[in-house]
């Protein structure tokens, strides 16, 4: 009796551990969403995710954008009718002559803050990511500001809170790679900067906002545990936690191999380990690869979809992997 016993408990937890493994790896699959660069690419991104599961996507707003409501409006219609939820990346507009982005001005936040109100979102949290990678020079200006950019963080948070809209602010990622010379700083000077500037700069915002790619050069094994690896992330949540008690959740809004002769090979493989033993976190939220479609130009070799919005290796090599995680 004791003998039939001790088999069925070990049965028992076998299937408990089985299922509790295949949750969260199902979980971890559905982390997944997509970094689109145009309101019209929203119609492509289930030839990617081809299923019911409701994904993140994110994607940049210029202040040009804002004079088109009705593309954006219908960029909404279509996320919810696709079961996307949006991730608002706020941008300026490039300056070629400087080869930079423009430093925004508290005019043009008020006109982007405006726009976004004015637009049926359907979603209760409307998540604004306020401008990217600002320890890059080209990003802010030509200018490496962390001053200038703690305080446009506070007065943009402060502005679409006072909507009360619910809308809920992420601060521009860091290049977790980038150098500690100009054209560029350290990602954690800056971050540090930043709070020595004002210690309570990280009470407005929401969630965590991070580009954890797999470096150095785009084509790192997911196995790296680095700063500068896909786990980037946790350096940044350990930091947050330290400075101010809080844990943050974090969205992963780009990440993603580059694809070269020399890991097209491996490039599923990478995809399943990361789902397996990365993105697996449960202070994950979403992870959107940048970037779904950037053929013709400089990102072609990370693009899922090619010029003629074919799949490329990236889209085989993802759907592979969740495939073997499926339930």
């Amino acid at each position: 009796m004791l003998k039939y016993q001790s088999k069925l408990l070990f049965i028992l937890l076998s299937l408990f551990f089985y299922f509790s493994s295949s949750k969260e790896l199902c979980a971890a699959g559905e982390v997944m969403g997509m970094h689109i660069l145009q309101p019209e690419e929203i119609t492509k991104v289930r030839k990617i995710f081809e299923d019911d599961v409701w994904r993140y996507i994110t994607i940049p707003l210029t202040i040009d954008d804002t004079q088109d409501w009705r593309r954006w409006q219908i960029f909404f219609n279509e996320a919810h009718r696709e079961k996307l939820i949006p991730i608002i990346r706020l941008a300026t507009r490039y300056d070629q002559e400087k080869d930079c982005w423009t430093i925004p001005n508290r005019k043009e936040i008020v006109s982007l803050v405006s726009f976004l109100s004015s637009l049926n979102w359907y979603q209760e949290e409307k998540l604004v990511i306020v401008f990217n990678e600002v320890n890059h020079a080209n990003e802010w200006g030509g200018k490496i500001d962390p001053f200038a950019y703690t305080h446009i963080l506070k007065f943009t948070s402060n502005w679409l809170r006072s909507e009360s809209l619910n809308f809920k602010i992420l601060p521009a990622a860091m290049d977790l790679a980038a150098a500690n010379a100009f054209p560029s700083m350290e990602a954690f000077n800056y971050i540090e900067s930043m709070y020595r500037i004002d210690s309570e700069i990280f009470d407005y915002i929401d969630y965590w906002n991070s580009h954890s790619y797999p470096n150095p050069g785009f084509s790192a094994s997911p196995r790296n545990s680095g700063q500068n690896s896909l786990r980037g992330f946790n350096y940044e949540l350990n930091y947050l936690k330290e400075k101010t008690a809080r844990d943050f959740q974090v969205f992963i809004t780009e990440t993603g191999w580059m694809s070269h002769y020399l890991i097209n090979y491996y490039l599923s493989d990478y995809y399943l380990y990361a789902l397996e033993n990365v993105w697996n976190d449960e202070r994950i939220l979403a992870v959107t690869p940048f970037v779904m479609k950037g053929d013709p130009g400089p990102f072609s070799s990370f693009s899922f979809l090619d010029l003629e919005e074919k799949p490329t290796i990236h889209t085989y090599a993802l759907k592979r992997a969740l495939k073997k995680i499926s339930p």
